[in-house]
């Protein structure tokens, strides 16, 4: 039953929010330089595939966070449902860094270049580096966080080993670091 309620209900519904968002935040996005509106779409959309996919997400440990300071948060990620359920929990603005190649593909490279994303060329060490900079002045100059998955991706079993690029960010910031533990979300996709 739950695979048929997949397979009728939430993948529609999922490719339908996905497309009125997304649409959305792209005209946001001409207004919208900083990436503040789309943000908040982004978190609508968070918010829609979760209710629409019938996960229940909760976030412990939010009151130990100054609703005032920036962060370079830090999280494991397993599921391509990790995204959604980061921006519908955590109330700061934020920017992810995302792998480059997605900044290749049309109209959601420009997005994310739009909405403040910054790319990450993880064959590239000094392009990397180039990154975390731009990271780090991003975090330090105002009210937005950047949000890292310090894997480098998806982990398909367990944890690998964490990248220094967090470490980097947040002491060229001068900013804490907020580890973020996802848990349960392997099994969903």
């Amino acid at each position: 039953m739950s695979f048929l309620r997949s397979l009728l209900f939430s993948t529609p519904l999922i490719g339908l929010a996905t497309v009125i968002m997304w649409t959305c935040s792209m005209i946001a996005s001409l207004f919208d330089p900083l990436g503040n509106s789309q943000h908040k779409m982004a978190r609508i959309w968070g918010r829609m595939l979760l209710a629409v996919s019938f996960i229940r997400v909760r976030a412990d440990g939010l009151e130990k966070l100054s609703p005032d300071a920036n962060y370079v948060f830090v999280a494991n990620h397993a599921s391509y449902m990790d995204i959604p359920a980061l921006l519908s929990q955590l109330p700061y603005q934020f920017r992810f860094f995302a792998k480059k190649a997605l900044y290749k593909i049309p109209f959601l490279g420009w997005h994310l270049k739009r909405a403040g994303h910054v790319p990450v060329d993880r064959s590239n060490a000094r392009a990397s580096l180039k990154s975390m900079s731009e990271g780090a002045r991003i975090v330090a100059q105002g009210r937005i966080s950047v949000l890292l998955f310090p894997e480098g991706g998806r982990a398909p079993q367990g944890l690998r080993e964490f990248k220094e690029g967090a470490a980097y960010i947040a002491i060229k910031a001068g900013v804490p670091v907020a580890p973020i533990a996802i848990v349960g979300m392997r099994p969903l996709l």
